[in-house]
């Protein structure tokens, strides 16, 4: 834990915020978290497409990060009810997330078009945050590494080392993420982190280790400190638990006193 110098969470509303909840929600967010270093932590909160343009505005000059849900692979192009990164730039937005379980099996989107992504958003300076994670089904069939290894491979096939640094990864497994998640312990996670991070050496070399890896998946408030404390999780990607502003400041001090005891 000697060389954790930076923690990083962040929260992705899915289709829940409104304009006016969002940057009320904001703006709360920023006044809570405005004595936290910089250098200490990265805060990134990703709402839905309508409410980005609002967002960034009001996070000028601000530290918390805004990003998108999603992002096509082109520019432009014949994409009906797409949104171009040309668009995302126009805004300002900081990050894009992509592979996020729902994109993966509500919407079907494939291995490979999160790679197409995650080039698309490199090119552009974006920040990718690409999220990976085995369904319950493929978790009882022993095939979880796997699955993560080949999500890894493909979905960061085009990127090279010099660009490595500019990623994010977020570990969700399936089984536990919304309404009727099942917490991952922390030793599920830890190990799954480990397998993660061994992965992205073969693929980045030592470049690798400046990747941050968060866990997400019904985190909360009496999980956080035992999921943050493993030594293979460098923060956080926080659901339910930080659409309220108070509570998710909460969860950020909490994950404050354990990176000052560990």
């Amino acid at each position: 834990m000697e060389n954790r110098k930076k923690i990083y969470l962040g929260t992705n509303t899915k289709m829940y915020k409104t304009i006016k909840d969002t940057t009320s929600f904001l703006l709360r967010l920023n006044e809570l978290t405005e004595d936290i270093p910089e250098d200490v932590l990265t805060l990134f909160v990703i709402p839905s497409y309508t409410a980005l343009s609002a967002a960034k505005e009001v996070m000028k000059d601000k530290r918390i990060l805004i990003g998108a849900q999603n992002m096509g692979w082109e520019d432009q192009g014949q994409f009906t009810g797409e949104i171009s990164p040309l668009m995302l730039k126009e805004i300002g937005v900081d990050m894009v997330m992509i592979g996020h379980s729902e994109r993966r099996h509500v919407f079907r989107e494939t291995d490979i078009e999160e790679e197409k992504k995650v080039s698309k958003a490199l090119e552009h300076g974006f920040i990718p945050l690409l999220c990976i994670g085995e369904t319950l089904q493929e978790k009882e069939y022993g095939l979880s590494e796997e699955i993560l290894r080949t999500q890894l491979k493909v979905g960061l096939h085009s990127v090279s080392k010099e660009d490595c640094s500019r990623l994010m990864l977020a570990y969700e497994p399936v089984w536990s993420i919304g309404v009727n998640g099942i917490p991952a312990t922390k030793e599920y996670a830890q190990q799954m982190h480990e397998v993660i991070k061994n992965t992205l050496r073969e693929l980045f070399g030592e470049e690798a280790d400046g990747i941050p890896v968060l866990y997400g998946g019904s985190v909360n408030p009496q999980n956080c400190e035992g999921l943050f404390a493993q030594k293979d999780i460098d923060g956080l990607f926080i659901g339910r638990s930080a659409w309220d502003a108070d509570k998710f400041n909460q969860i950020i001090r909490m994950v404050l006193k354990i990176q000052k005891e560990v």
